[in-house]
């Protein structure tokens, strides 16, 4: 019997997740259904309950239902209460369980398919929204040596910091490689003009870039990277990419890897079976560069 699965979220007609999934499943031998599912803004519960009840095995979960999902799984994995939200839904005998796989991803497109190791790396996050908080604690346990989220408004960078701190406190995310000092010692929210220098990896995870925005941070402070890293991604150069690039980044680019990365995480935890990215990831990435033509 096929098994189904599919993405919910509102918007969800743009979601690459069927085409990533259908790839996953003839290249594992898995036989699973995957769709999209529009659900209403105020009836996300109903039209999860009513996907499970007809047989669904999973859900990918997409904006705005993250927190809604966490706050409906019955059992959720360890990340998924450190992000303070669920993007994986697994429907197990008796409960939900639900995951967040956001960061997995992340950290996996970062040292498996671009080849920085993280350990001993300070990493700068441009944005203080949940995209942010899905990923701390995956690299803090990567091992990053320092971590500053730096915000347009510094209160909210802050706020999410002293929040993630004090949710790691009551339940302790897994030790960081290497024997790393406390995440309270590695961690820190600031603004924009407060963020400082010397950062190996910056990561945008603002919108700003999704409307060619430029952001309002130091050329030298691009230029002195190792690598700059969009998490949003587009058929053409993202304005982050452009942005670090023309500022003397030598390497910039953007979330695809990290989307792949994420829906293989996923796959995993419903499957039990971890699915080849990188052919998944060149095929997408020259359907973008098809669509761009």
């Amino acid at each position: 019997m096929t098994d189904r699965y599919a993405v919910i979220g509102n918007p969800v007609a743009h979601s690459r997740s069927p085409s990533i999934h259908a790839r996953f499943a003839r290249q594992t031998g898995q036989d699973i259904e995957y769709g999209r599912l529009l659900a209403p803004l105020d009836g996300f519960v109903e039209a999860v309950e009513r996907f499970r009840d007809a047989g669904g095995r999973g859900l990918n979960v997409t904006l705005p239902f993250k927190l809604e999902a966490f706050a409906w799984a019955a059992r959720r994995s360890a990340r998924a209460q450190a992000a303070g939200a669920v993007n994986t839904l697994r429907f197990d005998a008796g409960a939900a369980y639900g995951d967040n796989t956001d960061g997995a991803g992340l950290v996996r497109d970062i040292e498996a398919r671009l080849g920085l190791p993280l350990a001993g790396r300070s990493v700068l996050i441009l944005g203080a929204g949940g995209a942010t908080r899905g990923v701390l604690a995956p690299l803090l346990d990567a091992g990053v040596a320092r971590l500053t989220i730096a915000n347009r408004t510094p209160a909210r960078a802050i706020a999410l910091v002293d929040g993630f701190l004090r949710a790691a406190s009551a339940s302790p995310p897994a030790g960081a490689p290497g024997g790393s000092a406390p995440a309270g010692a590695r961690l820190r929210g600031c603004g924009f003009d407060d963020a400082g220098q010397g950062f190996d990896l910056v990561v945008n995870a603002t919108s700003a870039g999704l409307a060619g925005e430029r952001l309002p941070i130091a050329d030298a402070l691009l230029a002195g990277a190792v690598l700059a890293y969009d998490m949003f991604y587009a058929a053409r150069e993202t304005a982050f990419v452009a942005q670090a690039l023309a500022a003397g980044c030598p390497r910039a680019c953007d979330g695809l890897g990290m989307l792949v990365e994420q829906a293989a995480e996923s796959f995993l935890v419903w499957r039990g079976v971890r699915p080849l990215t990188a052919p998944v990831y060149e095929a997408l990435r020259a359907e973008l560069a098809a669509e761009a033509a």
